[in-house]
């Protein structure tokens, strides 16, 4: 297959998986279970641009927890068992199941967007003087200061 076979798209994956900084692949993106780093401890890259939203949760939803009901309804219909069967199999597989999906489908997203440069669509020119002004923050000078 042409997309496994992709530079870019096994170092998203792999970045993704370890939860390693999408630049360096050394330092850790995560400072806690789904808490990103502020920036990145071996290259110091800025975890600011990175915006995951509800992504991580839907992939786990569609991903993981599609399967997994899946499975337990197969087991409902093949078996027939007791309500509480299902309390102490299904409802433990499905939370840990999707609770341990989350953290690699945030690294997963946040290392795509870092590798291409993702913005929000017709936002380019705002995050441009966003980014400037944060520049200008950094070198003491105001947005409309001709002292460079």
């Amino acid at each position: 297959m042409a997309l496994f076979s992709n530079p870019k798209f096994r170092w998203i994956v792999e970045c993704g998986w370890k939860g390693r900084c999408p630049r360096c692949g050394k330092g850790p993106m995560f400072r806690g279970w789904l808490k990103l780093a502020d920036k990145c401890e071996a290259c110091g890259l800025d975890y600011s641009f990175a915006n995951a939203d509800d992504g991580p949760a839907f992939f786990a939803l569609c991903i993981t927890a599609f399967p997994l009901t899946f499975i337990a309804v197969w087991v409902q219909v093949a078996y027939d068992p007791p309500w509480w069967v299902h309390l102490l199999t299904s409802v433990p597989i499905l939370g840990i199941g999707c609770l341990a999906t989350l953290r690699p489908f945030k690294g997963w997203l946040v290392a795509s967007q870092y590798v291409n440069k993702a913005v929000e669509a017709g936002t380019e020119g705002l995050w441009a003087k966003l980014n400037a002004r944060e520049g200008e923050a950094r070198n003491g000078t105001a947005p409309n200061d001709t002292r460079h």
